[in-house]
Formats: C-alpha cells, structure tokens, sequence
C-alpha cells in the first residue's frame, strides 16, 4: 500500500517526515509513505494570515532565511485574515494532478492545512471534471482514494472549494480532532464534516498536532492496513 502525505502550513515534506518518524518504523515495508511538498514557499509576511489565537510557536516556523530546503516553511495556498479565497491554491492541485499521473495511491493522510488539501483532492477525485485543468486529455489522473485521514483539519476557502465539495464528498474518511486545538478550532472543523459523507470521528487530549504516543500509532498503522475495517479507538470516541 501506498499513501500520500500532506504537510501543514509553515511546515515542508522533510520536518513532517520527521515527525511522523516513529509512525514509520511501525509501519516498516508494508506502507509505503509518500511525503509531499506544498509548492508555495513562504516569507514572514505570509504569517500574519495565520488565525489570531495562533503564536509562531504553535505553527513551529521554521527558519525562513536558510538556504537549506529542508527547513524551508511552505503551503497550500498563502492565508490572508482579509481573505476569504485561497490564493494559489490552483497552482497545488496542478502539482498534484502531475505527481498523480505518474503512480498510484491508495490514500491520502494530510495535516492542518494539508488535512484540508487531502479532503479537497479526495473530493476532487470523485469529481474531476468540476476544474478542467485537473484533467489530462479530458480524463481524471488517478482513480478515487480509497480512503483519507485529515488530522486537524477544516475545508478549504473559496468558491472552487465550494465546486469542488459540492453537498459532499464520500471516499472514506479519518477525521483526527485535538479537542485543545486553537489554529484549528471546532467551528471550521465542523464544516468538513458535515460534507464528509462516509467519516469517522476520533479526537485526542491535545492541540494542533499528529498524535504520537504509543495508543495513536498502533491505531493508525491498523487503520492505513485495513481503513474499512473495525479497528479499536485509540482513545475514547467523540462520535
């Protein structure tokens, strides 16, 4: 198996990786993870579009005047508070519509905003044909997911979004909540998952981050094996 994995804002493929360190030792050789970068770099002005509740501690910058690409903070689309649009957001999906045509992927497991990234591929792969350029040669590059796991995440701004969800979306989907999480706060999760067709819903005593400890890594190592199947909460269910 096979999965995608989308960073969040501020973050880049080689940090998540990291992070996600101890997850992929599980895992071993039976999941593939496919670590992604956003194509959009970002400067210390883009970080004043973050939420307001939100330090630069809780979004861990990293250094943006290193030379080194592998600390380089970038994104989906650039966040403005007076915006209610995801600027470049197209520029994203062209990247992954290219990524898509060349290999296979069973899932998507995304972060923040990565989180709604992944929800808003998902969605898009059920609908290809709602953004043109997304098609190559009138056809979708890559069959539906078989399933998405969105940690802290919230749907994506704009009308395009909107096109895209439609009423909702169905591929199979993991919607991880930290029930103290202030980038990410309730009311925008929500809206993800009224459109989230076919969702389960865990959370866990924390913020705006991937759970690590020993319960949540056994959890999502049976859950990317058998996303369908009946796999244990790691903590008690929120829904």
């Amino acid at each position: 198996m096979t999965d995608f994995h989308f960073l969040r804002y501020t973050q880049n493929a080689s940090i998540f990786s990291k992070r996600l360190g101890a997850l992929r030792k599980l895992l071993g050789d039976d999941i593939e993870m496919v670590f992604v970068d956003g194509p959009i770099v970002l400067h210390p002005v883009d970080f004043d579009g973050a939420p307001s509740t939100a330090s630069l501690e809780d979004l861990e910058v990293s250094d943006t005047t290193s030379s080194d690409f592998s600390t380089t903070p970038r994104g989906w689309w650039k966040v403005h508070l007076e915006s209610t649009d995801a600027p470049r957001m197209e520029d994203s999906l062209l990247l992954l519509r290219d990524i898509l045509q060349r290999d296979r992927y069973d899932g998507v497991f995304g972060f923040s905003q990565g989180a709604a990234m992944a929800a808003l591929l998902a969605a898009l792969l059920e609908r290809p044909h709602m953004y043109p350029p997304f098609l190559i040669d009138g056809e979708a590059p890559h069959p539906p997911f078989k399933f998405c796991v969105s940690v802290s995440g919230f749907k994506t701004p704009g009308s395009l979004s909107a096109e895209i969800f439609g009423a909702s979306y169905s591929t199979p989907t993991l919607h991880v909540l930290g029930r103290t999480d202030v980038i990410v706060i309730e009311e925008r999760t929500k809206v993800l998952l009224d459109l989230s067709q076919n969702k389960r819903v865990e959370g866990h005593v924390g913020g705006n981050f991937v759970p690590s400890k020993a319960n949540w890594r056994q959890f999502f190592c049976n859950y990317l094996a058998d996303p369908l199947g009946m796999v244990p909460s790691p903590e008690p269910r929120i829904v």
